[in-house]
């Protein structure tokens, strides 16, 4: 009855321009760092206007620890006769394909499925993927936080099982559904990021399980510390002009581009990744920038310039070298 009243879009005011199809997806992990690996994933397939047309779950084995099982209730021995990633990576695909991948902070849930295809010498066939938080944000909806729990009561969204994929997907889908219809009757842009996935990502090959029951992460892609950029810091990013070598350069918030990969691009540009924002920081990049976190607090204390992810690529691609010493 509250989305027949508050949410529900006119048939004939449905926008065009909106997706054809949606998999709403949750995947548990064996922790949160780049090498750790998927052991359930969930995926309920929506139509165009977030209609559930089916939905598949399967646990995965991670051939390593489980990591937090207090979190997620899945010890070594409920996976141990589990398919492993590379076994489930076709029927995964084909509930991907052609669909907007929605999650509640999707860029984590996109990144650990792009890994994991990566290891699989395989591509996850997703070019989109929408993030439940950032559509509440598009919606202003008046919630205390950005939980899942919290989107979900504010829907009327009963839990069953946090932290199971397939009811956390449950709850995600049934939350997601009014969203999108009060996107569609009040004109709102759906915040779309593009996906691409991680082949230019080398994998190693992970650490066997330790039998204390304890693991050593395997290494996703060796950690190294950048080189110091040769060029000098020539000032804050002008609106209009081209960025020039030396410029500070940080990053905030979910990128469509791995981040690592974008900040890579940036230095081999001739620009210096900074890790904080300071009062010498040339520009902020980031898709968010109303958003409460420190570097974007300091950028408007400071004044710094902010572009988004896709004007930064642009400027990428003509940066005028550095002044000769």
């Amino acid at each position: 009855m509250l989305e027949d009243r508050t949410t529900a879009a006119s048939p004939t005011a449905w926008p065009a321009s909106y997706p054809e199809g949606y998999a709403v997806v949750d995947v548990e992990t064996t922790g949160l760092a780049r090498d750790d690996r998927i052991i359930s994933a969930a995926v309920y397939r929506l139509d165009a206007r977030g209609e559930v047309e089916d939905h598949w779950y399967t646990l995965v084995n991670p051939e390593r620890d489980p990591g937090p099982v207090w979190i997620h209730g899945l010890t070594s021995e409920a996976l141990e006769g589990a398919p492993l990633f590379q076994d489930i990576a076709e029927e995964f695909a084909a509930r991907l394909d052609g669909r907007v991948l929605v999650a509640h902070n999707a860029v984590f849930d996109w990144q650990m499925i792009a890994r994991e295809y990566a290891r699989a010498e395989r591509e996850a066939p997703v070019r989109q993927r929408l993030c439940t938080i950032a559509l509440s944000k598009e919606l202003r909806l008046p919630l205390a936080n950005h939980k899942l729990e919290t989107l979900a009561a504010h829907f009327g969204v009963v839990q069953q099982r946090a932290h199971h994929a397939l009811d956390d997907a449950r709850v995600l889908a049934e939350a997601f559904r009014p969203s999108l219809h009060a996107a569609a009757r009040d004109g709102v842009r759906l915040p779309l990021l593009e996906c691409r996935p991680l082949t230019e990502w080398s994998v190693t090959p992970a650490v066997p399980r330790q039998s204390s029951g304890g693991y050593r992460p395997s290494s996703w892609r060796p950690s190294r510390r950048r080189p110091v950029c040769p060029y000098p810091n020539p000032g804050r990013y002008e609106e209009g002009k081209r960025l020039k070598q030396g410029m500070r350069v940080a990053f905030s918030g979910d990128t469509s581009v791995d981040r690592e990969l974008l900040e890579d691009r940036a230095v081999e540009a001739g620009l210096h990744v900074a890790t904080s924002l300071s009062r010498l920081t040339s520009l902020l990049v980031t898709n968010d920038p109303d958003s409460g976190t420190s570097k974007t607090v300091k950028a408007r204390q400071y004044g710094t310039p902010v572009i988004d992810e896709a004007a930064f690529g642009q400027l990428l691609r003509d940066v005028e070298p550095a002044s000769p010493e």
